[in-house]
């Protein structure tokens, strides 16, 4: 009889596929290496992954809303589902827009779940930016991936403005009039920009065509890219961490890519999925229907952009209407200087790693995050610059404020104007000193512990209240930073980081270590 007691038993199919990729690939040796990753447990992480879904959500219901959109601005006479502009001459555009919304099944909420999901993604972009902003994650080694997440924001309010700009209605047709004054304000060539772009004198028959190029091909081709970089350096230089007991420099504690957060990211993405349909399918957002064809010669009363670019209307409406002329050239101050303040105020998010690199002379790598009120110069350049976003976003609807305040509009200016220089003073005042506040609380918990409210008679008569020692892990989180001098007013300058108290390990379910 044969003996197949030690015969090897044949590899499964699954096995030889598995065999045949690893050969060829390697994707034994990187599934082992990468799949392993590890992810810290932290709410705030969250809101990078809320981009990447609302990101992926745009995609799939970009894709969709292609197959019926016609980008042409060719004049057409309107009969389709929507009755009160039947018989309307308008463009192609707007018309097939009508026909996405009205005829097309479920088209209406892919086209409110497409621009909910825009709203959400560039909300997302700039709270994670902030976040990483108000912890001192983008130092280094990570001011590059800083460098191509501000990319990524800058790219995203431009593909929005093209999108907005598509269905060619009255609304965003007002918008393009406004792109076309700061194209004009450009000095000499401006009026040469403006028929390039058009493709003739405002609006032209071109101007569609070309932003559905940039819309749905070059943009978001370049978006994508720079997410799988942006993704790939978060891999290659390890998560950064909020400091705690068995949390270093040198490690990253949390919990492995796979199965864990592999299945938490899993359902973290059909959730919003799902709260992005439900918003779309409740809300109606851009009725376009409501506010008919572009004309030239009329304007839609109450036109606002969408809030990520309102600032920048808040800076041209609240800027004086001043001309000069200058070598026979008419300079429209009252637009081009705020053409030219809008990139400086994104800019000086894009540069700041590297400016406080310079001022605090800071060379080294770091893995673990800051706590706010530990920076308290950067926390309060931060609300400040927060602050001057607010107040140009209402400046960019002074309009809107007055008529439901039944306000001047010369008096909601005027107060917009002043508030423009005063308030971003005052915030970082006020925020300085409340992380100052904060720090000096915290030392007091350090040395005395937290209040019980229990009061204590002492044998010698004295009544004192007694307080609560802080346990190890409280201790390791307030004191787990560089100490400085809180009179100090260079707080950004760096120190050697003493010892941190009560530092005790914990067990963590997963640790790995930083490159």
């Amino acid at each position: 009889m044969t003996d197949t007691a030690h015969r090897p038993a044949k590899a499964s199919s699954g096995e030889r596929v598995a065999d045949w990729f690893d050969g060829r690939l390697g994707v034994y040796a990187l599934g082992r290496r990468y799949l392993r990753k590890v992810f810290p447990d932290h709410w705030s992480f969250l809101l990078g992954e809320i981009c990447l879904y609302s990101f992926v959500v745009l995609i799939l219901t970009g894709v969709y809303l292609t197959l019926f959109f016609h980008p042409s601005m060719n004049e057409v006479t309107y009969h389709g589902g929507y009755v009160p502009l039947n018989g309307i001459r308008m463009s192609e555009a707007y018309a097939s827009t009508l026909h996405i919304s009205f005829d097309v099944r479920g088209g209406l909420l892919v086209r409110q779940l497409h621009h909910w999901a825009a709203l959400v993604f560039l909300a997302a972009m700039l709270t994670h930016m902030m976040r990483h902003f108000f912890t001192g994650s983008f130092r280094r080694p990570r001011e590059v991936n800083w460098v191509f997440g501000w990319t990524l924001l800058l790219l995203g309010l431009f593909e929005g403005l093209f999108g907005y700009s598509l269905p060619d209605d009255l609304l965003s047709g007002t918008g393009l009039r406004f792109v076309d004054g700061a194209v004009l304000s450009v000095p000499v060539v401006g009026t040469y920009l403006s028929f390039f772009l058009f493709g003739g004198e405002f609006p032209g028959h071109d101007i569609v065509a070309r932003f559905y190029s940039l819309h749905v091909l070059l943009i978001p081709g370049i978006m994508a890219a720079l997410v799988v970089v942006h993704l790939i350096l978060v891999v290659y230089h390890k998560h950064t961490q909020f400091a705690g007991p068995g949390k270093s420099e040198r490690n990253v504690v949390g919990t492995p890519f796979l199965p864990v957060y592999l299945a938490k990211a899993g359902g973290f993405f059909f959730l919003v999925f799902g709260v992005l349909a439900l918003i779309s399918a409740v809300a109606t957002i851009n009725p376009v229907w409501s506010y008919g064809p572009y004309r030239a010669d009329q304007v839609s009363t109450g036109a606002q952009p969408d809030w990520y670019l309102g600032f920048a209307e808040g800076l041209v409406r609240v800027m004086p209407g001043w001309e000069i002329s200058v070598a026979g050239h008419t300079l429209v101050l009252g637009v081009l200087i705020p053409i030219v303040v809008f990139p400086l105020l994104l800019v000086a998010i894009g540069v700041y790693p590297f400016i406080e690199s310079w001022v605090t002379g800071d060379r080294r790598e770091h893995h673990l995050l800051d706590r706010p009120r530990n920076r308290p110069v950067r926390t309060s350049i931060g609300a400040a610059w927060i602050s001057l976003y607010l107040i140009l976003l209402v400046g960019g609807g002074n309009d809107i404020v007055a008529t439901r305040f039944h306000l001047s509009i010369n008096t909601v200016t005027w107060a917009v104007r002043i508030s423009l220089f005063v308030v971003p003073a005052v915030v970082f005042v006020v925020t300085r000193r409340i992380c100052l506040g904060l720090q000096q609380r915290d030392r007091e918990l350090v040395a005395h512990g937290r209040a019980t409210g229990v009061v204590k008679r002492l044998p010698h008569g004295e009544y004192v209240e007694v307080h609560r020692p802080l346990g190890p892990a409280e201790l390791h989180t307030l004191t787990e930073h560089e100490h400085r001098d809180p009179s100090d007013h260079r707080d950004l300058q760096t120190a050697d980081p003493q010892p941190a108290l009560g530092g005790a390990r914990v067990s963590a379910r997963h640790e790995e270590p930083q490159p």
